[in-house]
């Protein structure tokens, strides 16, 4: 008999996220994923210290990084120094990494919404009665503000490219679209923009599909979940907002079940792949 592996489950079961229970989300993946793994779970703060007795950390809805940032670079460097099997994989060059991704895919031509992180590049950006700025490193709309151009000019954070312009989008929706490896499984858009988090079924159409892909093959992620972030601008095209790569809430609870039962089989199927190649962080 072929011996199960063992994972540990990272999760902030306690997180009080705006309009989410973290904690339904994971106890229902992780019984799920223990019909075929050993697993055990545990706080974002014991990971570093628990990871080399499994097989595999699998890091979900452990809340902002920004909230414990020297821990959470103490368990990368760990997990690179000690060829830790990390899921999603530490090479993610969305979220993962910082919002610099933003600026640079802006400037690459992409279709996101259009950033910078100096002063003297804002002119570059469409002009608008406000504009939103928030942390480079930030998360979960920490530290977003709203501000008019004349008061931009006030703003420390634009000298040393810790902050992020856009100008604010007046949008229809938003949408996101849910992806384990580079395989479509699901998409869900909030119709009301003023409730990000009520969530409704949402049909992608091809160029929907083909739009949330070209981020995807970009994050060139080989395995791991991932959700594209976009919004549907009053002209009818969608732009990135942001490309969660790190520990993306799935709205699971939101989907039917066999969409749910579709995403456990995917996410297992991932996961033993993941582990059979023997791709760490």
């Amino acid at each position: 008999m072929t011996a199960r592996r063992s994972i540990l489950y990272v999760s902030d079961l306690a997180y009080p996220a705006r309009g989410r229970r973290y904690c339904d989300e994971d106890i229902f993946l992780s019984s799920r994923l223990r019909e075929d793994f050993d697993l055990a779970l545990c706080h974002p703060l014991d990971a570093a210290a628990l990871a080399d007795t499994f097989d595999a950390v699998v890091v979900r809805n452990s809340g902002p990084v920004l909230h414990y940032r020297q821990q959470w670079d103490a368990f990368r460097d760990h997990a690179t120094q000690r060829g830790t099997r990390v899921y999603n994989p530490l090479s993610g060059r969305g979220d993962m990494a910082g919002k610099q991704y933003l600026p640079d895919l802006t400037g690459a031509g992409f279709p996101v919404i259009p950033t910078v992180d100096r002063r003297e590049d804002i002119d570059r950006l469409p002009a608008t009665d406000v504009y939103a700025v928030k942390p480079k490193a930030g998360a979960d709309s920490i530290g977003l503000e709203f501000l008019p151009r004349e008061r931009l000019n006030g703003v420390a954070g634009l000298d040393d490219g810790s902050l992020l312009v856009q100008p604010r989008i007046d949008f229809r929706y938003e949408v996101s679209f849910y992806f384990v490896d580079d395989a479509f499984q699901y998409a869900l858009y909030a119709p009301d923009t003023g409730r990000r988090w009520v969530l409704e079924a949402y049909r992608p159409t091809d160029a929907d599909l083909a739009f949330a892909r070209r981020f995807i093959d970009w994050n060139t992620l080989g395995s791991g979940i991932q959700r594209v972030d976009a919004c549907r601008t009053q002209a009818g095209d969608l732009l990135l907002v942001e490309l969660e790569d790190l520990n993306p809430y799935l709205s699971l609870d939101l989907v039917p079940e066999r969409t749910r039962e579709g995403f456990v089989s995917a996410m297992t199927t991932s996961l033993h792949r993941f582990l059979d190649s023997g791709t760490a962080a």
